[in-house]
Formats: structure tokens, sequence, C-alpha cells
């Protein structure tokens, strides 16, 4: 009979996979979406997110109401808001992505098609973001970061149904109401439809999330030794498996580790099959310097504010955690300002321009 860690493991592959295929085979990339919408005025990979965390909020909010998860179990429904947590940790996470290029996420789909840079944003991420939780940097996130967190009154967590005190029929005309809405504008003007690949890698990674927070709280829960349910996020999963690949008799497999082994899989097989799979190194010292920078920026804020694109926007939201939106709005102006450093070479100007004032 498998363990519950093997069969949490075992699901994070699958998950995993369908999200490294996603993003190698459906361009269903986080800051490319930021990107093309700040820059080219292109919504589509926006839209393929909304339609993503449509899916995620109405598949899991249905799990919860059914009884099949309990999403109190997570670490986004806390009994605090970490709002210093969510504006500084997601603006250095936003401003570490744009200077690698891509997300925790995106930099395992990179390795999946078999690019050198990506391995060294791996490693420094996922150390980064091991020493912000548990070394050196962790006293720096307990002593300036956890003091701005915002206490909520006993009995109530950061769930927005909690802090408005809603019933059970109003909590399902909000989630109802917020994919509807989110699905109407992913959807009606027709673009999307018209994009295949990126409406299939919507609905997918949306589908991923919830089967994530179903194989944690459902297939994989050890009622002997109760954990916390979880599901998609890549930053501190990739610290994680580097922790279990250097201490693997002292660690255990989880759904973190499965989903970061799953999403290179992923991205392989769709890389081999496209015949895209090529080996590829940084130009020069200066790149690798501006990849290392991202690197650690992004494992830093990641642990800061509690997840990244796929952490906070897609999982934390389907949870309805108030965390989500603040901590995707700071990743957002966070990747506009290390967008336009990385084409000026000058923070000032970036800095300027995202307040809008003159240079």
């Amino acid at each position: 009979m498998l363990s519950p860690s093997t069969i949490a493991f075992a699901c994070g592959l699958v998950a995993g996979a369908v999200l490294g295929v996603a993003g190698r085979a459906g361009r269903f990339c986080t800051l490319a979406m930021l990107e093309d919408a700040f820059f080219g005025s292109d919504y589509r990979r926006l839209k393929s997110f909304a339609l993503a965390a449509a899916v995620a909020l109405l598949a899991t909010q249905a799990l919860a109401v059914l009884g099949v998860i309990d999403l109190s179990r997570s670490i986004y429904l806390t009994a605090s808001i970490g709002l210093g947590g969510a504006i500084i940790g997601g603006l250095m996470f936003g401003v570490g992505m744009a200077l690698v290029g891509t997300c925790g996420f995106g930099t395992l789909v990179r390795i999946g098609g078999g690019d050198l840079r990506a391995i060294v944003v791996f490693l420094v991420l996922g150390l980064s973001a091991l020493a912000t939780m548990r070394g050196l940097t962790g006293m720096l996130r307990v002593t300036l970061i956890e003091p701005l967190s915002l206490r909520l009154s006993e009995g109530t967590d950061q769930a927005l149904t909690s802090l408005i005190g809603a019933g059970s029929v109003a909590r399902a005309v909000l989630v109802i109401a917020t994919a509807a809405a989110l699905a109407v504008w992913a959807l009606a003007d027709g673009r999307l439809i018209r994009s295949p690949r990126l409406l299939a890698s919507g609905l997918a990674v949306g589908a991923a999330v919830a089967f994530g927070w179903f194989a944690t709280g459902w297939l994989a829960d050890d009622e002997f030794d109760p954990a916390r349910v979880a599901s998609l996020t890549f930053v501190a999963p990739l610290g994680d498996t580097i922790l279990y690949v250097a201490t693997f008799s002292g660690a255990r497999l989880n759904f973190g580790i499965g989903s970061v082994v799953g999403v290179l899989a992923g991205a392989f097989m769709a890389a081999m099959l496209a015949r895209g799979f090529r080996w590829e190194a940084c130009d020069d010292a200066r790149e690798l310097k501006r990849h290392m920078a991202g690197a650690l920026l992004m494992g830093v804020g990641g642990v800061m504010s509690m997840g990244c694109t796929i952490g906070q926007g897609l999982t934390a939201f389907s949870t309805l955690a108030l965390s989500a939106p603040i901590t995707m709005l700071a990743i957002a102006c966070g990747a506009r300002l290390g967008l336009e450093f990385t084409m000026t070479g000058e923070w000032l100007p970036a800095v300027r321009r995202l307040f809008g004032a003159s240079s």
C-alpha cells in the first residue's frame, strides 16, 4: 500500500506535468502575459490566466462546499493578513522575474527545454527560498516583515467570505459571480477562443490547481498525521526539492516536490515532441549576473509573499484569500519596473515611468 507522501508525490507529478506541457506547448507564461499586456496591448495570455483562475476558483470552492477538502488547513487562510510580505515580497518577486525573464514555474519549463541558465536560476532561487524560510535571511523576514501583518479578530481568517461574514448562499453567489466575470472577460471577444493552445492551457492549469487541493486534502490525507493541504506553487517547493536531493535519507516526498519534477518532465516531453529541445547558455557574465540577482529576489520575495504568480495568483486565489490580489498587484508593479529596467538599464527612469511621472 502506498504511503500518503508517495501518493502526494505521484499526484504532484501529474499536476506538474500538465503545467509543464501547458508552459512549453501551450505558451502559458505569467511574465509573458504581463509583458504582452504592458507593451503590446495583447491580452490573450492574460485572458488565459483569467480563465485558469475562474476554473480553479469554481472547482476548488465546489470541493470545499462538498466537504471533500478543508481549505482552512492551507497556509493561505490564516488569522492574519501578511500585508508587508504581500507588498514588499511581491515587488521583489516581480522585479526578479523580469530580470530572469520568467518566474519559478517558467524556470522549470526552460530547464525542460535545455536552458542551462535556468539551472542556475533554479539553484539560486531554491537555496534563497530555503534560507528565507529556515536560514539567515529568515531572521530578516521575521524581524522586518512579520510585524507588518494585520491580525484579524478571533475566529476569522483572510478568506473574503470570512471577512465579510458571508453565509453559504452568499458564498456561492460570490464564487459563481467572480468565476463567471473572469470567464466572460476571457472569452467574450473570441480572441482566446481563436488561440486554441492558450485556451486549452488556461483550462488545464485551472483544473490542475483544483486537482492539487483534491490530492493533498483527500487522496493523500493521513488522519494519523494531519498536514496542511496545498496545491501548486513554485518557490518553496524548489528549495524542498534541492533539500530532498541533498538529504535523501532525512526527508520525505510531498506534493510540491512531485510538481517540480512533473513540470520538468512535462516540459521535456513537449520540447522533444516538438523538436524544440536545444542546449542554451548565457552569452556573457553580465547576463549570468542578472539571472542570479533575479533568482535571489524571487526566492526571498516569493517566501515573504507566500507564493508566486501561480501560488498566489491561482492557488491562493482559489481559496478567496485576500492576499492573492494584493500580492499579484505588487508582482505586476515589480515586473513592470523590472522590465523597464531591462530595456533602459536605469532604475530611476523606470520608477518614474511606473508611476507616470515625467522623466
